[in-house]
């Protein structure tokens, strides 16, 4: 008999070799006819899996994300036997489950695969589920793993296989088809009852340029047809909320071929979007005590081995460049810090210096491999709203507190309401992917935790999620279609101040090292205005707009008096356009309306004998005339009210 240790901390006696399955039956046929996968001793096994020593056992079903990512798993190991009985011959790379659904990447040979294929695909994935084959695991050696494969003729799963050591290799077979795979996988194909495959697209085999291209196939499945049916009607809004469409049609930004692809290149309108959310935040760093810096957009490759940016990223960025003078190399900036511990050094610090708060609106470059690159969210340059804090061992988590109620702040002005904030720690399996003593790096851990623990926020541990310098508090933040993105990250480093030998004289007028906090509260200027444009559909906070307001003559008769109302309103810092063009009104409002502008004021013979501006709302339609000053004052009031005191 074996001891099993339920989450409500009750303990149960067993037959060794019982299953997660077992145990749920013995609680409710309920449970386990949606019972997906188990954890055991914290690791996701299969359900049908047997326990054979003393454990700790969770029942995950579809309302657990590892419930969900098992069956998205198992659906994959589907697409891939459907493709198989309809494409005799098709070579198989990876099937990993995503956060929406799964993926793999396959190789149909000289066969021809395309959108029009994945409606075929799908009826025979429903067909195969409905055998309600069950997934077996076996346990299998190197030599036969070779074998079989060898037999097959894929050469992806040999790949593969020669990188796995003998004795942890396992196969999982379902019906007909037999795969390479650690598992876990739900108990039989039964439980998939809705599948819609999404799109088709390249991919290079382990992401190499230089390798084949794969077709890679996307899907989703659910155990009930009505949640693929709201998802799919998500989705459709989704698609409606694309930055990348809206930007287009809004006239926020673009991208050229001339230029260089993944480089963005602000529009008028997005460039006063942009100017907005960098006011924003100066001025809320003006409050919080941060000098503004400005750094080059190069640097020496030495500064980048230095800080240790150009060990961990240098062969996967923009390569150096090189000057007249034999030698003499320079990096396109991919990082602000190195730059910031650098003005730091420029002049002696004491203890009473400290903190030391410097900001900047950075941007750096990073080489995004082109089937990576995605409208604005994964981009090759880009605008982070960067700060570093230099402080005294003490003031860290004073200083990390101050932080995250400036990341609440702006969340809040913005709209984002539900979040997470992710403590992401080292890979206790990797530590050379990282840099800096051990007793540093668990002192930082402790300090992120301690500070999220103090401000109340709800925190999830994620391992291998750090910075390769030291570990940070990311905050997941989900938008309007409760999709979630991560913005704004806060990061406690002892590294790089060892690195660049930064110093204050101390109270004991001896040397110390700072402790150095990196902190962007946005991120990237480019991902958060993407996430921001889908998360409010182009229907930004009235300060935010780029165009608050459209005046619009009803005919050229009451120009002038569109003129004046207008130059009025740009002196009581309301900002928009005149359209005097000669198009009739109910034109000249279907394109504001397009162009999401909050206020239209529409103007005719009335308005001009009495002063007023008729009012018309973006989504809402007429609210009624009002004078010019009354307006000014009703608009005034509504904008401020938007703007969340600091």
């Amino acid at each position: 008999m074996i001891n099993i240790t339920l989450p409500d901390g009750t303990v149960k006696q067993y037959e060794q070799g019982v299953t997660g399955l077992d145990i749920a039956y013995g609680i409710s046929e309920g449970l386990a006819r949606n019972v997906l996968a188990a954890r055991v001793n914290g690791e996701v096994w299969d359900a049908f899996r047997p326990i054979k020593e003393d454990a700790t056992v969770e029942l995950l079903t579809w309302n657990n994300d590892e419930g969900r990512t098992t069956f998205w798993h198992s659906s994959a190991h589907l697409l891939a036997e459907a493709l198989e009985a309809l494409y005799p011959g098709v070579k198989f790379g990876i099937g990993p489950p995503i956060d929406n659904g799964f993926y793999y990447d396959v190789d149909l040979g000289d066969q021809e695969f395309g959108e029009d294929d994945l409606v075929r695909v799908e009826q025979k994935m429903v067909e195969l589920a409905r055998e309600k084959n069950e997934y077996k695991r076996e346990e299998v050696s190197k030599s036969d793993a070779l074998k079989y494969f060898t037999e097959k003729g894929d050469e992806y799963k040999l790949e593969l296989i020669d990188e796995l050591a003998d004795g942890t290799i396992t196969f999982y077979q379902q019906g007909n088809f037999t795969d390479l795979c650690r598992g876990p996988h739900i108990p039989n194909t039964g439980f998939i009852k809705a599948v819609k495959l999404t799109n088709v697209a390249g991919a290079y085999w382990r992401g190499d340029e230089k390798r084949k291209q794969l077709t890679r196939i996307y899907g989703i499945t659910f155990p009930k047809q009505k949640e693929l049916t709201e998802y799919l009607e998500r989705l459709e809004e989704a698609k409606k909320r694309d930055h990348r469409k809206l930007g287009k049609e809004l006239e926020l930004f673009t991208f050229s071929e001339k230029v260089g692809m993944g480089l963005p290149l602000w529009l008028p309108k997005g460039t006063i979007l942009r100017d907005r959310l960098e006011n924003f935040m100066r001025r809320a760093q003006i409050k919080s005590g941060y000098d503004p810096v400005v750094t080059p957009h190069i640097g020496s490759k030495q500064l980048y081995i230095t800080s240790g940016h150009y060990e961990k990223y240098g062969q996967d960025s923009f390569q150096p460049i090189h000057t007249p003078h034999e030698g003499e190399e320079f990096l396109l900036k991919p990082m602000n810090c190195p730059h910031h511990c650098e003005i730091y050094a420029s002049k002696p610090r004491s203890y009473r210096d400290l903190p030391v708060r410097l900001a900047e609106f950075g941007t750096v470059y990073r080489y995004e491999q082109s089937g990576e690159l995605h409208g604005l969210t994964r981009v090759r340059g880009f605008t982070q709203d960067d700060a570093h804090i230099f402080c005294r061992p003490d003031q860290v988590k004073e200083e990390f507190i101050k932080v995250i109620d400036l990341v609440l702040y702006v969340f809040k002005a913005l709209g984002f309401e539900d979040y997470t904030a992710q403590v992401s720690l080292r890979d206790p399996d990797n530590r050379e992917k990282y840099i800096g003593a051990d007793e540093l790096w668990e002192k930082a851990e402790r300090e992120i935790q301690e500070a999220a623990d103090e401000r109340g926020l709800t925190t999830v541990v994620e391992l291998g999620e750090a910075a390769f310098y030291g570990p940070k508090l990311d905050f997941m933040v989900k938008d309007a279609l409760g999709r979630s993105w991560q913005l704004g990250t806060i990061q406690v480093d002892y590294t790089l101040p060892e690195r660049f030998e930064l110093e204050y004289t101390g109270a004991d007028n001896r040397k110390h090292r700072p402790v150095m906090i990196h902190r962007a509260p946005f991120g990237s200027m480019e991902r958060f205005i993407a996430v921001l444009i889908e998360h409010c559909a182009g229907n930004f906070p009235l300060w935010l707009a780029p165009d608050q307001i459209a005046v619009l003559p009803i005919s050229e008769k009451y120009q002038a008096y569109a003129e004046k109302v207008f130059q009025e309103l740009s002196e009581a810092d309301i900002r928009g356009f005149l359209d005097n063009r000669d198009e009739k009104i109910g034109r000249k409002i279907r394109d504001a309306e397009v162009s999401k502008v909050p206020f239209m004021l529409i103007l005719g013979e009335k308005e001009q004998e009495t002063g007023t501006v008729s009012i018309r709302r973006h989504g809402q339609g007429d609210v009624g005339g009002m004078a010019l000053d009354e307006f000014i004052s009703y608009f005034q009031g509504e904008r401020d009210e938007t703007l969340v005191k600091l």
